[in-house]
């Protein structure tokens, strides 16, 4: 008797979120954070004081480095961490492993892929062409792109939209338990990515993606993303 059992299928659509999924980028946050210490003759910080934060944004990042400010204080250190950053985009960060053959494999098998991160859109277009993607990535939806972001659902369905897939088709890979209720939301499948940045009390299993994977080469198998 044969096997009725469906073959795994990569998804129709693919979507990432960027920093701490597909671009391993806590390097060159703490070469901002860094260098925006030494201006005021502070000592730096280190990598594992920053990278637990990278995927919660410019604010959390400015709390670590200055925690005596509060909230007002935080805020007002966003542009000139956003500045700082410019100039250290790309200088440090690196591709986690297996994220160059997961994405060939998803092209090979005619999936696009695009990118949805809460990074300011100019930042994140920045990089694309210093990966050699501006003409590979499907689509990118950055923080500021839209009305809302992520946890909210509709960056990821705006993306889903411009690629032409319903969301139920694609699937989105993310590291931040913002990225898993942006995706359940939006009433699409999920990865969680645990290679990304986490928090030590983060609790990746209370998110309730509907795959959790501890490193990218999982994905450039069709049987690592979810089926439906």
């Amino acid at each position: 008797m044969s096997d009725s059992t469906p073959a795994a299928r990569f998804p129709a659509g693919a979507l990432f979120d960027l920093d701490g999924t597909l671009l391993d980028s806590a390097p060159d946050m703490l070469a901002t954070v860094n260098r925006m210490l030494a201006s005021r003759d502070r000592p730096p910080l280190t990598l594992s004081d920053i990278r637990p934060v990278v995927s919660r944004g410019a604010r959390a990042m400015a709390s670590v480095a200055f925690p005596e400010l509060d909230t007002d204080g935080v805020t007002a250190l966003v542009p000139e961490f956003l500045a700082v950053y410019a100039e250290e985009l790309g200088r440090h960060s690196v591709l986690f492993d297996g994220v160059e053959a997961m994405l060939a494999a998803l092209e090979a098998a005619g999936t696009p892929w695009g990118i949805v991160t809460n990074k300011p859109e100019y930042l994140a277009a920045r990089i694309l062409p210093q990966l050699g993607w501006q003409d590979r990535c499907a689509v990118l939806i950055g923080g500021d792109t839209l009305a809302e972001r992520k946890p909210h659902p509709l960056p990821l369905l705006h993306a889903a939209d411009a690629i032409g897939i319903a969301p139920a088709d694609c699937v989105y890979v993310g590291d931040d338990a913002r990225d898993i209720a942006a995706a359940r939301a939006a009433g699409m499948p999920s990865v969680v990515a645990l290679w990304g940045y986490r928090l030590d009390d983060d609790d990746p299993v209370a998110w309730q993606g509907d795959v959790m994977l501890d490193a990218v080469q999982a994905l450039v198998e069709p049987a690592g993303w979810p089926q439906r």
